[in-house]
């Protein structure tokens, strides 16, 4: 599966701006740990593409992405990417084995509170994103409630980083794809 399959996939079942440019900010977090890890980017890329490919179709805990498993069959993907899929979310049970899996789960929250905090700055933008910003934002646990502050923790750690080198690497990389994000901003006049 490349990754024109993937958006193919994406863009048939998710119809909500935010979560495609979700999808698409994990995908860049998930090359950046790739190329980083020396692993191979189009597969890591796939794996982030996919991972809330059903949210809409399947929006509860109970049912996403399990109730999407045979879904990604149908369309021919790989078991390696499908084990991801269902690993990214912890009340599937399945456990994290590969790096890939360890870094899907390390990246899919963090996107979620770094677009937060991105969009509450004067910029509304990443360029200008440090990761002070983020910690600071971190501490104030009704600021984007629903980014699990635990389960970012625990992906940092499983991919051995120290928590604000992750958050400084996810930046990086959302920052490659800013413009796709809508948080390409411009930088603003003195």
């Amino acid at each position: 599966m490349n990754r024109d399959q993937a958006l193919a996939i994406v863009h048939h079942y998710i119809k909500n701006p935010n979560l495609i440019k979700h999808m698409l900010a994990v995908e860049a977090a998930m090359r950046f740990y790739a190329r980083k890890f020396g692993e191979d980017e189009e597969k890591w890329a796939v794996t982030a593409l996919l991972h809330d490919f059903d949210w809409e179709i399947h929006p509860t805990m109970e049912k996403h992405p399990l109730a999407g498993e045979p879904i990604l069959r149908e369309h021919n993907v790989s078991e390696e990417i499908i084990r991801a899929v269902l690993s990214h979310a912890n009340h599937t049970g399945i456990t994290r084995e590969t790096l890939m899996e360890k870094a899907l789960f390390a990246c899919d929250e963090i996107t979620g509170l770094i677009t937060a905090v991105a969009l509450v700055r004067p910029s509304k933008a990443l360029y200008d994103l440090k990761p002070k910003s983020v910690k600071n934002k971190w501490k104030d646990k009704s600021f984007a409630a629903g980014a699990n502050r635990e389960e970012i923790e625990q992906g940092a750690a499983d991919l051995g980083l120290d928590l604000w080198e992750h958050v400084a690497n996810v930046i990086e990389a959302m920052n490659s794809v800013a413009e796709d994000l809508g948080l390409a901003g411009a930088p603003q006049d003195n």
